[in-house]
């Protein structure tokens, strides 16, 4: 007996790693299956915007049926976005009563494959859909397995196990060939739980952030007008210090976030609801390059790419600025400048651990704004939309790509991004 049960130990160990190698060959491959470059324009931002107005929770009332309707452009960019932030891109096609979608995201280094290629049909039922089919690489995914993985998704979003928020609004989802109708029942515990599952945002973490926040800003010799680095190297400082045993990816985006909201005037109430009662900082006006304005939109695009992934950010940031181009502050590129150094600022604070501690050491070693944040002179404004036409051809033109990649290339040569 105890010879057989060694024999099927040494068997175990023998054919489960195997079998793991085995499938790790077969999942990853050389090639991407999906190569797109994601480009947010300002109407796909408007579009997303005009959508969560429609169906802002605070009119939603509890336990009444809504429908929200996406085009399939919507559908599709919202995959490709959701699969940017890991790497690579996505391609949806909705047809009568069938979602078909395909996705790659690039693997971490192995001796296998750079990249994981998935593709798959999601099929109308009366309930939600359900998957056809699934492949992973050259793996084919049993119809029974993918919906048990499907439905465990969809519970993760919850902060309750089973039964997560996903599951408890959701009603039913109408699939044609150019649209893809969501039926929802709105519930008032929803907001929190979603809050928490989607931007991944603890709340201790957080508290201590704010209290070094308050710290700081409580301090004798700070001026009633400092600048963004004076701000973020106590932030900064902090992070390192909760790197040593904590995750500083996110250690820095709870770092950036709580510096977003501070320099924009907003508490943290609007994300942490119990930030209410906690110690609140005393103001101070945050500059970069002498300019509150440039301050808010370098730290917020930071926060948002950390948060978000960097897509968003830079599509928010050239959406800001048509807005403000319809209005009376015009399109400024030195703000454009602010929104993608903040962007790629936050992006490498959180794109891997050993990038957001690399960040952390050169940061703290002693930079000056000129390190992070590019020199604006020269860039043009523009003090109507009617003038950006004019002068640029609107976003997206020639003339505007031109001041776009000077605005690039500045970025690119500042020493904290290289």
């Amino acid at each position: 007996m105890t010879r057989w049960i060694l024999r099927a130990l040494a068997l175990v160990v023998l054919v489960v790693p195997i079998a793991l190698l085995a499938l790790a060959w077969l999942a990853l491959e050389d090639r991407p299956v999906v190569v797109r470059n994601v480009q947010l324009t300002p109407e796909q931002v408007a579009r997303a915007q005009a959508l969560a107005e429609a169906h802002d929770p605070r009119t939603a009332r509890a336990g009444v049926l809504r429908t929200m309707t996406l085009s399939a452009e919507d559908v599709d960019m919202a995959a490709n976005y959701l699969v940017a932030s890991y790497g690579g891109g996505a391609k949806v096609a909705l047809q009568p009563g069938v979602v078909l979608f395909w996705a790659t995201a690039r693997a971490p280094a192995n001796p296998f494959g750079a990249y994981l290629n998935v593709a798959g049909m999601l099929r109308e039922t009366s309930d939600l859909p359900q998957f056809d089919g699934l492949t992973v690489g050259r793996v084919p995914v049993p119809a029974l397995l993918a919906n048990k993985l499907l439905a465990h998704a969809l519970a993760r979003l919850g902060a309750a196990g089973e039964g997560g928020p996903a599951m408890d609004i959701l009603h039913s989802v109408r699939i044609d060939s150019g649209h893809l109708q969501i039926a929802y029942r709105w519930r008032d515990e929803v907001p929190e739980r979603f809050r928490r599952a989607l931007l991944d945002l603890d709340d201790e973490r957080l508290r201590s952030y704010q209290q070094r926040l308050v710290e700081f800003s409580a301090g004798k010799r700070v001026p009633q007008q400092l600048s963004l680095r004076m701000l973020l190297e106590p932030m900064l400082a902090l992070a390192a210090e909760r790197s040593a045993r904590s995750d500083p990816v996110a250690e820095n985006r709870a770092a950036l976030v709580v510096a977003a909201f501070y320099v924009n005037g907003r508490g943290l109430s609007a994300i942490v609801p119990q930030a209410r009662d906690w110690p609140r900082p005393r103001l101070h006006k945050v500059t970069l390059g002498g300019r509150h304005d440039l301050a808010q939109h370098f730290i917020i695009s930071a926060a948002l790419a950390a948060a978000a992934g960097s897509p968003l950010a830079a599509a928010i940031g050239v959406y800001k600025e048509v807005e403000d181009a319809r209005s009376s502050s015009g399109f400024s590129f030195p703000d454009l400048a602010a929104d993608r150094a903040g962007t790629v600022f936050g992006v490498q604070a959180t794109r891997s651990p050993q990038e957001a501690r690399s960040l952390q050491r050169r940061f703290l070693n002693g930079v000056v704004e000129a390190d992070f944040m590019p020199d604006v002179s020269g860039l043009p404004v523009a003090s109507n939309e009617a003038e950006l036409e004019r002068r640029f051809g609107g976003v997206g033109a020639a003339a505007y790509r031109r001041e776009e990649a000077e605005v690039e290339r500045r970025i690119a040569g500042l020493a904290l991004y290289r």
